[in-house]
């Protein structure tokens, strides 16, 4: 599964700059995330390990970065809370087998080649789930910020105690957060593009908690053991067993569609085009990995990949690179993560939380479109107060609604049925000619475009009439879809109309609807004859029964 071709483009020096570089991004990230999510700091570091080094190794892109990123961590902190809650003694193993299923699930996707169909979805349902992952990221992040452990319930927890919170909350880590927050937001860019703005908040207030609090007065995460991660075997509750699916199916199709849009990115920035089926095979082999070692899920992750690509890496070798050094601080440094407050990283999710919001959407949504805006918030706060699949799942579904609602009426407008002269069926002189010595006895029915199952009503009103007519021509020749509901109906528009002793000749010259019909046995009904070579040999056709039946 390792492919060799990935790496023809490798430029040792951009891929050096790019590993190294992604690094120092991903060790504030990794913490936070980790902290966040209520694993451990170490359960962030060993999954921006192994889901970067085997992403990179099996992928099908050439310059993602994968790591564990704030919509992942905000479902995996849901998972791991609820199946503690359950189980306090295995729930944290229960937890990691659903990121193993998680990474199983995206390997099947991959293998039935169904990534380019991840996101396909109305960007409107995008937006509004990635702006609810984000708010929920921020609402999570509000106790440790104010110096209290996360409450356990999620958003609704921790909304629900948050006067308690504020009524008890400690300064000094307060400060320390809003620092943070400072840093993140205010450092200004001729700064940024030398060093990362998580990593100067991380160690300035790191620092300046050192010197002027004790340790004692400030909660800090500890130090990160130096060995490599127990291996934590698959768990399963019976009674939670469906849910452990489900929550399977939303972390491992949230990772899909995060690496996905990431991917696409990474191939506008390099002009370069991604394996999508490889790619969530090798996300899948990471995410199963990760999970083996009770680590965190991951994702393709947006800034790093395109601070990677900017740095010059070319090739999967930076992902590697960045894997070993980050591997390297856990083995030599992770003792130095021992003072770092957690106010600090929660600062840190705070801020993520914010970049993952759609602000360039939000801000312009309602002049877009007021139908695509509400179905955005609509999907946002059903991700915040319910659940990202039912999110999901209402918001696809209600835009699939609303676009079919057009296309029925754009594609109504192509199904004509007339028994005079009319400009915009395309005729020629000679078949316009034919058509009129008919004398309004021969409906001309025509129809153009894809034929979509909404389509039927418009084809059942317009041959509703068919008795008064002696012959029926369907025109098929602009056709370049017909699907089974408009299949059906025009069998009953042809049944109908040799119940009224009504003649049918069709022309249909492209293959596929011409087969399709066929399957009907619409060709056993009419008889040999029906089907036409050409538009004037049906209407010549249609005269000659008419005037035989007179």
């Amino acid at each position: 599964m390792l492919s060799i071709s990935r790496f023809k483009h490798m430029n040792l020096k951009g891929d050096l700059f790019g590993g190294v570089t992604t690094a120092i991004i991903s060790l504030p990230l990794a913490l936070a995330f980790g902290v966040a999510s209520g694993a451990g700091a170490e359960a962030g570091m060993w999954g921006a390990i192994l889901v970067g080094l085997f992403a990179a190794l099996f992928g099908g892109s050439t310059s993602l970065i994968s790591e564990p990123t704030g919509p992942m961590t905000v479902i995996m902190t849901a998972v791991l809370t609820t199946m503690m809650a359950k189980y306090p003694e295995t729930g944290m193993a229960m937890g990691f087998t659903v990121v193993m299923m998680a990474g199983a699930f995206q390997i099947l996707l991959g293998t039935l080649k169904l990534g380019k169909y991840v996101t396909l979805m109305p960007y409107s349902v995008i937006s509004g789930f990635m702006s609810g992952i984000g708010v929920i990221l921020i609402i999570l992040q509000i106790a440790p910020l104010l110096g209290h452990k996360a409450p356990s319930g999620g958003v609704i927890g921790t909304l629900s105690v948050l006067p308690e919170l504020v009524m008890n909350l400690h300064f000094t880590e307060l400060l320390l957060g809003v620092l943070t927050l400072g840093i993140l937001f205010y450092l200004p860019q001729k700064y940024r593009q030398y060093v990362p703005a998580q990593l100067v908040a991380l160690i300035a207030i790191t620092l300046f908690s050192v010197i002027f609090f004790d340790s004692d007065s400030i909660r800090r995460i500890g130090e990160i053991p130096s060995g490599l991660p127990d291996i934590v075997w698959p768990t399963f509750g019976a009674d939670v067993f469906t849910e452990m699916i489900i929550d399977a199916l939303i972390l491992g199709t949230l990772g899909c569609i995060d690496t996905l849009l990431t991917a696409v990115i990474g191939d506008s920035l390099t002009r370069t085009e991604h394996n999508s089926d490889k790619e969530l095979r090798g996300q899948g082999i990471a995410n199963m990995i990760s999970g083996l070692f009770g680590a965190l899920p991951g994702a393709g992750a947006t800034m790093g990949t395109v601070v990677n690509i900017q740095v010059g890496a070319r090739s999967p070798a930076a992902g590697i690179i960045r894997a070993l050094i980050l591997m390297a601080v856990v083995f030599v440094a992770g003792s130095l993560t021992e003072p770092i407050p957690m106010a600090v990283l929660a600062g840190i999710a705070v801020y993520v939380g914010f970049n993952i919001l759609d602000w360039s959407f939000i801000q312009r949504a309602h002049k877009l479109s007021i139908m695509q805006m509400a179905i955005m918030y609509g999907v946002m706060l059903l991700t915040v107060f319910v659940d990202l699949m039912v999110a999901v799942g209402l918001g696809v579904f209600i835009s699939n609604i609303i676009v079919i609602e057009r296309l029925s009426r754009m594609q109504a407008e192509q199904v004509k049925a007339i028994s005079d002269s009319d400009d915009d069926v395309p005729m020629t002189d000679v078949e316009r000619e034919l058509f009129n010595r008919a004398q309004g006895q021969l409906l001309y029915f025509y129809l153009s475009g894809p034929m979509i199952f909404s389509v039927s009503k418009a084809i059942a009103r317009q041959h509703r009439d068919i008795a008064k007519y002696k012959a029926m021509v369907l025109d098929l020749s602009d056709v370049a879809m017909l699907d089974v509901t408009v299949s059906l109906a025009l069998e009953n528009a042809i049944i109908d109309a040799l119940d009224a002793n009504c003649e049918v000749y069709i022309y249909s010259p492209n293959k596929e609807t011409s087969e399709q019909l066929h399957r009907f046995n619409i060709n056993e009904r009419l008889g040999g004859n029906a089907f036409c070579q050409s538009r004037e040999e049906a209407l010549n056709m249609a005269l000659s029964t008419m005037h035989s039946s007179e």
